[in-house]
Parts: structure tokens; C-alpha cells; sequence
């Protein structure tokens, strides 16, 4: 039987009661597999030996104590009780707080066993008010002395005491003779323990290394199979034995000839890796990364034109029309004079257009379909669909990425992400894609000056920002919510753009969006915006991707703390693509937490998107890097691939070492799939199966 399948009821276990059941739901434990992997979040040696002397906060007391005397001391709720003990090393103070009535239990001249965390106060004196102790009988056993004790995350009114006896009880009914999710050549390889010693050891070690060797196998278990997950994905995906397909570069080099700039070494190299992967016998499946600005679009365009041009058809999917307009219009500037044929497609367009549109695609009359999910609607028909484009591919599932390619056979994937993907998410959620990176940002392009704001000097920026509309550049403001929330003091885009627009910038023209604005009117605006008619954008952070604006030259982000790392550095890529200097004011209001500070600090001292990506992650955690659609595929239940970027990238060598030479082991190892993500919902075999 494999762990996974062991879905009985927690209440099977004695002494958890009702209350219990509650309370180990509320941490996402309700069957006897979850009740095992609710593994201790750290250990207490209490095994060897730490003299009272030599105690500190890190390293507690684990000795054989005397009680010597009682006093009593003043605080804020009375007297309170001070236990003096003494052991081989010194003497040491208990502070009873609210416990006054241990006097009793700790006569002067008992012997007990005691554990804590006892440091020095300002006399020098050793005293704890957090500690543990128990009779001392030579003569017996000890159930919480002379081991190492796990300790687990609470809920309620669950304590370690039921906590450690009800997963030892699961332990001994259900644990033993567990089969084996790993194959035996890797636990010989690597010398791993069985999953059902794994399982006794990471939760009653004998030793604190027993502990650490059994976490160790048990990451790497979880981590090879999330690599043949993406092995099965990947071989999904690009299936192999199609016909390689020609490519052109007529229509390419008639584009370069048109650009007034050369393009980057990163998108001539980016380019040159999906030419090679487009004239292959394998579907390509390639993720182009880049800063914000950086011209993948472009390469994306030239892209389609080798296809084009090779007679094939594209599409180009945006996730909204905003975004999907933009490509459009750019693609009818730079394509069309070419001969390419581009059109339009979103769901707002329909009757007699809509069927005019889809039947010029049918017939191959159009060369380049641009538009929103609507391009996978089930009217839409390519004649020879070689290549689909996916922007701001993150927004999109799994699911509607192949509902786009089933329009075609074997059709080409090129995805797109403003949003660089750090090193640990590539080698996951995107691991049956190859990436290829623009890090370098075009000739003349200045970097975007960070600036930091307390709320309430709100003058200083203003100010700031006149000057610059008055030079004659355009600036954006954005708020955090649309309008005014009685469940909060936000500042929000409506009221503030009455705000700025009568009080603050009244001689400007000043516009407001954000996604409640019916779709012609929000085209109309950034329309006006980036021809001149309008000076200042207030905005809710609709602006974030696709708005290309270079006369912009400041971007003001209020309740900045309300944003994270992505969506800030999304944002402050919405200035800065020109050569013109432009800044970036993050308007923050106090208290802050922690990790709004470094939040705001890293966004402060550091441009580099991927630098940025990979901090964001080490913030927010595996279990968010992948988007709310792709989220729970990384719900892991001890491994963090951010923390074990080493162990991935051994287990993702061997996962595709292993299933090139036998790829049945995919098949097989479906049922450990099962296993360790069945704790994890939702689970998707499906999706493992099909991409």
C-alpha cells in the first residue's frame, strides 16, 4: 500500500476527539496520509545533556535540576513566583508568571528533570520563564525526557502532547510495510532509507541526524516525481517523428531592413534558437523571458514571419484586449507594408464580421491572427496553423494553451513573459519548455530612477511630476482599488482622480481606467494618452502589462506597499522606454510589515528583472510562483524548491536520465503521483497526463 492511499479518517486514531478533528482540518489534516505528513517544523533534543550554564535561546537546558528556594517578585499582575534550581553547573532562576500555584509542585529540595531556554538578565543572574520539567525517578522511564521530541504547527486547541501520540499510534497501526514511491536503484543509489523508516525517523528520530537524513530522502522523493511530472508534460507535448518544416527568411530580412536600430545580441541569439527549434522534427515548445521593454515582441513577430513566409499561418494570443489591441496595431505598422496579412480577433467581435474573419482564416486568405482567448473559440479554423504566440503566457492554464494548438497539427508554441522566471520556476511549473532569456535592454534606454515616498508628502512628488508634464512628458497614477471601500482607508483611483484633476493638476488633461471601463471607451483613452491628448493616466494596475507609451516619463504607485514585487516592477515598466530619463515614485503608507520594507527596498536598489523575480519568489513562496492556475501542481508537502534548487536540479538530471532510457517509468510512476500529491488537492492526473 503507498501512503497516499491511506485515506482513512483521522477519528480512526484513539484520543482524537471531535474537537481535535476540527482543529487538525483547520491545518489540511483529515485522513491518516495527511496526519503523517504533518511533519515537525523543528526538533527538541531533549536527549543530550545541556547544563544550565551553558543554556541559551538556541540551544535549551536539558539537565538534572534540584529545587533550592521560592521567592516572590513584583510585575504587572501581582507577585509572581521564582523558583531557584541548581544543578552540577550553577543556579538558575524559574519565573512562574500566572503561575503561582507550581509552588506546590516544586517543593524546595524535589529533584526534577527540567528543559528550557534560560539566559543571563542584566545582574548576570540565568532565568527563564518559558520551561518544562518532570519528577526525576532514576528507576523509570521518562516519556518526555531522553529523546528527541518533534515539534509540529498547531491549530486551536491542539497540543504537541496529542499531537506526537496520535501520529506515533498512526505510525505503528499504518506505517508499517509502506511500499515504495522511489525506485529501488535510486534508494540504493543514494543510500535512502524505506518510506515507512523515512516516515519513523523524520517524526521520532533516535538522533537529530536520523531526522535529517530521513527529510533529505523524502525531498528528493517529491521532487524526482514533480520532475517526471514535467517529463510526461514535456513528452505530451512534443511528441517526436513530424516532418521538419521549412523556414524562410525573406520576410525577416525585409523587416530588418526597415527598423532604424539593430537588434540585441539576446534577441538575435533568442531568435536563433527558435529558428532551430521551428525547422526541427519536434514541436517547439520555448519560453522567451525578458525585462519589460526589452523587444520580445519583436523577435516574436519575426518569428511569425519565418512561418509566414514558409507559407504556414500564426496566431498571437493576448490576455486582454487591451494588450491584444496593442500587438494588433503594432503588427499592422510593421507587418502589413510587408504583404503579411493580419487580423483581429477578440470576443467582441461577432455576427457577419466575426464570420467574414473566421472564414478568411479557414481559407488561409489571413496570414496572422491577433486577439484574446477568443482565438481558441470553437468557430475559429486555420488553414495550416504553424505557430501560436502566447503573451503574458503565465495568465494562461495548460488547458487553453493546447485548446489554441489543437487548431493546427504539431503546431509550434512560443510563450511569452515580461515577468522573468527564476531559475527554481523554469525547472518546474515550465520545465517541459526551453527558455531563452533578453536581458540586455535596447541602445540609449536609461534606467528608471526609484524613489520612495512616505504618505503624506505627497506635495513633493506632485511637484515633482508638473514639472516633468510641463516639459511635456506624461505621467500615470495608480491605485490599488477602483473605488472608495468602507472596509478599508485606501486611496483609490476614482476619488483620486477627481483629486488630481481639480485640485492637484487642473491645467492638465487628465484621464481615469481601470477594468470596469466599458472596453471603446478604455481604447479611446489610451489612444488619447499615447498621441498627446491626454498629459496624466490615473489607473488601477490594468496598466501593468502591455501599455506602451514613451513619452511616459513618470509612473506614481500609491499604497506602493499593496503591490508585490512583480506587479511593482511591472508597473515601473511602464516608463523608461525611451531614451529619456524617467522615475518611478513607490508612495507608501506606515505601519509597514517586514516584508513590505523589503519589498519596497529591493524595488528601490534593484533594476534587474530577474534579480527581482527570484527575490519575489523567496518571499511569496513555491506555493504561489506559478499563478493561481498552476499553483497547486507545486503544493508540496516538504519540499520547497526555492530552498532546494540544488536537490531539483539532481533530481530533474536523473528523472530525465532515467526516463530516456526507460520511458515506461513515466506510467509507473504515475502511482507514486498519486501518493504525494494526493494530500495537495486539487490533482489533476489528467493534467500530468496530457499537458
Amino acid at each position: 500500500m503507498f501512503l497516499g492511499e491511506l485515506t482513512y479518517p483521522v477519528a480512526n486514531i484513539e484520543g482524537v476527539g471531535p474537537a481535535a478533528v476540527r482543529n487538525l482540518a483547520a491545518l489540511g489534516v483529515v485522513n491518516i496520509a495527511q496526519l503523517l505528513r504533518h511533519y515537525p517544523v523543528r526538533y527538541e533534543d531533549r536527549k543530550n545533556t545541556v547544563p544550565l550554564s551553558e543554556s541559551s535561546s538556541e540551544h535549551p537546558a536539558v539537565t538534572v535540576a534540584g529545587v533550592l528556594r521560592h521567592e516572590y517578585i513584583n510585575w504587572k499582575k501581582g507577585q509572581a513566583l521564582k523558583v531557584t534550581v541548581a544543578d552540577a553547573s550553577g543556579e538558575a532562576s524559574m519565573l512562574c508568571f500566572g503561575r503561582n500555584f507550581l509552588a506546590g509542585k516544586l517543593p524546595p529540595g524535589k529533584v526534577i528533570r527540567l528543559t528550557g531556554p534560560f539566559e543571563r538578565n542584566k545582574f548576570g543572574e540565568l532565568q527563564s520563564g518559558s520551561f518544562v520539567f518532570e519528577d526525576f525517578d532514576a528507576d523509570s522511564e521518562s516519556k518526555n525526557f531522553g529523546h528527541v521530541l518533534p515539534v509540529y504547527p498547531l491549530s486551536g486547541s491542539l497540543n504537541q502532547s496529542l499531537l506526537r501520540k496520535a501520529i506515533r499510534s498512526a505510525l505503528d497501526s499504518y506505517a508499517v510495510g509502506l511500499n515504495d514511491e522511489l525506485p529501488f536503484s535510486l534508494r540504493e543509489e543514494f543510500g535512502f532509507p524505506g518510506k515507512g523508516e523515512c516516515l519513523s525517523s523524520i517524526h521520532f528520530p533516535e538522533e537529530l541526524v536520523d531526522a535529517q537524513a530521513a527529510r533529505k530522502a523524502l525531498i528528493y522523493e517529491e521532487l524526482f516525481h514533480l520532475q517526471l511530472t514535467v517529463a510526461r508534460r514535456a513528452a505530451a507535448m512534443r511528441p517526436e517523428g513530424r516532418e521538419s518544416r521549412p523556414w524562410s527568411d525573406k520576410l525577416i530580412d525585409k523587416l530588418r531592413g526597415e527598423l532604424p536600430f539593430r537588434l540585441t545580441a539576446d534577441q538575435e541569439s533568442s531568435l536563433k534558437d527558435i529558428k532551430a527549434d521551428l525547422s526541427s522534427d519536434r514541436p517547439m515548445s520555448r519560453l522567451l523571458q525578458g525585462e519589460v521593454g526589452s523587444g520580445k515582441t519583436l523577435v516574436a513577430f519575426m518569428a511569425a514571419l519565418g512561418v509566414i513566409a514558409a507559407g504556414r499561418q500564426a496566431a498571437f494570443m493576448a490576455p486582454t484586449e487591451l494588450l491584444a489591441r496593442q500587438h494588433a496595431d503594432n503588427a499592422a505598422a510593421q507587418l502589413e507594408p510587408l504583404g503579411v496579412r493580419v487580423a483581429f480577433l477578440t470576443g467582441d467581435v461577432t455576427g457577419a464580421s466575426r464570420g467574414a474573419l473566421t472564414t478568411a482564416l479557414g481559407a488561409g486568405e489571413i496570414d496572422l491572427a491577433v486577439g484574446t482567448h477568443a482565438l481558441f473559440g470553437s468557430d475559429v479554423t486555420f488553414k495550416n496553423l504553424g505557430l501560436a504566440i502566447i503573451d503574458e503566457q503565465h495568465r494562461f492554464g495548460v488547458e487553453q494553451r493546447r485548446k489554441l494548438t489543437d487548431k493546427g497539427l504539431a503546431v509550434d508554441v512560443l510563450a511569452l513573459s515580461a515577468t522573468p522566471i527564476p531559475r527554481t520556476l523554469a525547472l518546474t511549473a515550465f520545465g517541459d519548455m526551453d527558455v531563452s532569456s533578453i536581458k540586455t535592454m535596447p541602445a540609449g534606454r536609461l534606467p528608471v530612477e526609484t524613489h520612495l515616498a512616505r504618505m503624506g508628502n505627497e506635495s513633493k512628488v506632485y511637484n515633482f511630476v508638473r514639472r516633468e508634464l510641463q516639459a511635456g512628458n506624461r505621467a500615470y497614477f495608480v491605485y490599488p482599488l477602483i473605488e472608495e471601500s468602507d472596509k478599508s482607508n485606501l486611496k483609490d483611483a476614482q476619488n483620486m482622480f477627481s483629486h488630481l484633476s481639480t485640485v492637484v493638476f487642473p491645467e492638465f488633461k487628465t484621464a481615469l481606467v481601470h477594468s470596469r471601463v466599458d472596453e471603446e471607451e478604455k481604447r479611446r483613452i489610451m489612444r488619447d494618452f499615447r498621441e498627446g491628448r491626454l498629459d496624466v493616466l490615473v489607473a488601477t494596475s490594468v496598466v501593468e502589462v502591455g501599455v506602451d507609451i514613451p513619452q511616459a516619463s513618470c509612473m506614481v504607485v500609491e499604497h506602493a506597499e499593496r503591490f508585490g514585487l512583480s506587479a511593482l516592477h511591472q508597473l515601473r515598466g511602464r516608463v523608461g522606454r525611451s531614451s529619456r530619463q524617467s522615475y518611478c515614485f513607490l508612495v507608501y503608507n506606515e505601519p509597514l510589515s517586514d516584508d513590505g520594507k523589503k519589498r519596497l527596498m529591493i524595488m528601490k536598489e534593484t533594476h534587474d528583472g530577474f534579480v527581482l523575480a527570484e527575490e519575489d519568489l523567496k518571499m511569496r513562496g513555491p506555493g504561489d510562483m506559478a499563478g493561481t492556475r498552476q499553483s497547486g501542481f507545486l503544493k508540496l508537502s516538504i519540499a520547497d524548491p526555492v530552498r532546494d534548487l540544488s536537490v531539483l536540479i539532481k533530481a530533474r538530471e536523473k528523472a530525465r536520465e532515467i526516463t530516456a532510457k526507460d520511458p515506461e517509468l513515466l506510467d509507473a510512476g504515475m502511482s507514486g503521483l498519486r501518493e504525494l500529491f494526493s494530500c495537495c488537492p486539487p490533482f489533476d492526473e489528467n493534467l500530468l497526463r496530457t499537458g
